[in-house]
């Protein structure tokens, strides 16, 4: 691998295990300052839920953008740009003057903040398949899994001391952090001649492409649409936590904290006993073990359950989280090779889409009922598992170098 990337595995895992933790920090970190950011803009739940589609939704863009770029360019001179793009964003969102423009502006930091993760999976498919595939993708699940384990409470702890703007302060020099280590210590992974031609028929072809693999189409929406659910849990407990059952920001935290612990669990597992289960079948069971989760919650809620009821089946969701996400990119990306860049950013594409639609949703009733978020997630469940079940189960694929 070293001489690929000029990086023993060791630093190569660290590095683009930094790069992919700038996703879920730009999402999670904030999420304490919700109901701040409702008094400061003088606005309700939902509108404050609108920034998270908003960044979501330039998540789900940037991706498309990214990849294609990486794959014509290369990874490298798309990856400092985005980074670039991401400081100014994030530098931007300090000074917002109402909740329109930081909405705006939460749109501009999600794309740029995308290059960063599309760029760093396509650069490990670049070096990396088989079995050694599976294991890397454990590994940057667990790196990227365990953001959402502190980032709340990074992001609580600087409310203790600062205001909201403390917390973009804090993703600004994040950025800044990771552009010097990307520029300093990444060497390009894609050399010339594997690179796409730079030009948009190609491009769209290369993801008519992809798409027309059943299989690979299979893996993303079951991926997909699961993680849509992720963004209804991530953009209500907030509320429903703080608002319903009276927790403070710092018991939220807690909460959300452990279950960065349950994404680590499941993805850890996929790595680590692959020998034993192949991919498939730890997807398989995953997607079952989350459709009941999320039938569970949807029960508890619509009974008004106590807090721990409502905790304990988003647990057990968050942990398939883990071995979906895991399992599921793995097998979909083994069927890439020079377009990993466009399969990567398809793959970010639909959760990220999927969660700017479901984020809102969750509040539409109100900041006083649990209920939407519960229904939105079993659905997703439901609809993530009929997808790998119809599409990708039975299906077969070819392989591309």
């Amino acid at each position: 691998m070293k001489s690929s990337t000029g990086l023993t595995r060791t630093q190569f895992i660290l590095l683009v295990g930094a790069l992919t933790t700038l996703v879920p920090f730009t999402i999670d970190m904030y999420l304490p300052a919700f109901p701040i950011l409702a008094d400061v803009y003088q606005t309700n739940a939902s509108s404050v839920q609108l920034s998270l589609t908003a960044c979501l939704l330039g998540l789900a863009i940037g991706q498309l953008v990214a990849g294609a770029l990486s794959d014509m360019h290369g990874r490298r001179k798309p990856l400092l740009v985005s980074l670039i793009a991401y400081i100014a964003a994030s530098i931007a969102c300090i000074f917002a003057p109402n909740i329109y423009v930081f909405v705006f502006l939460r749109f501009i930091q999600g794309f740029a903040a995308s290059g960063g993760l599309v760029i760093s999976r396509a650069i490990v498919r670049d070096v990396s398949h088989g079995p050694e595939l599976t294991r890397l993708f454990a590994l940057l699940m667990v790196i990227g899994n365990l953001v959402p384990l502190i980032a709340p409470s990074i992001g609580s702890g600087v409310l203790l001391v600062a205001d909201w703007k403390g917390v973009f302060i804090l993703l600004t020099l994040l950025g800044i952090f990771l552009l010097v280590l990307s520029a300093s210590r990444l060497k390009e992974s894609l050399s010339p001649e594997k690179r796409v031609p730079s030009n948009f028929k190609s491009t769209f072809g290369n993801f008519a492409g992809i798409l027309k693999n059943r299989q690979f189409t299979g893996y993303a929406l079951a991926q997909g649409f699961l993680i849509g659910g992720v963004f209804a849990y991530v953009s209500g407990t907030p509320f429903i936590y703080q608002n319903i059952y009276g927790a403070s920001p710092q018991v939220f935290s807690l909460l959300f904290g452990m279950n960065g612990i349950a994404l680590i669990i499941g993805s850890y597992s996929v790595g680590r006993f692959t020998h034993i289960w192949s991919e498939k079948r730890f997807l398989e069971t995953a997607l079952y073990a989350a459709t009941i989760a999320g039938a569970l919650l949807l029960t508890v809620v619509l009974m008004n359950g106590p807090l721990w009821a409502v905790v304990i089946p988003i647990f057990f969701f968050i942990m398939s989280i883990g071995v979906v996400g895991t399992s599921s990119f793995t097998l979909a990306m083994e069927s890439q090779g020079h377009v990993a860049g466009s399969a990567s950013a398809l793959l970010g594409l639909l959760p990220f889409i999927l969660g700017a639609a479901t984020a809102p949703l969750v509040g539409i009733a109100g900041e006083n009922t649990a209920v939407p978020m519960g229904l939105v997630i079993f659905s997703m469940c439901l609809i993530a598992l009929l997808s790998y079940l119809l599409l990708a189960k039975n299906a077969t694929s070819s392989i591309s170098n």
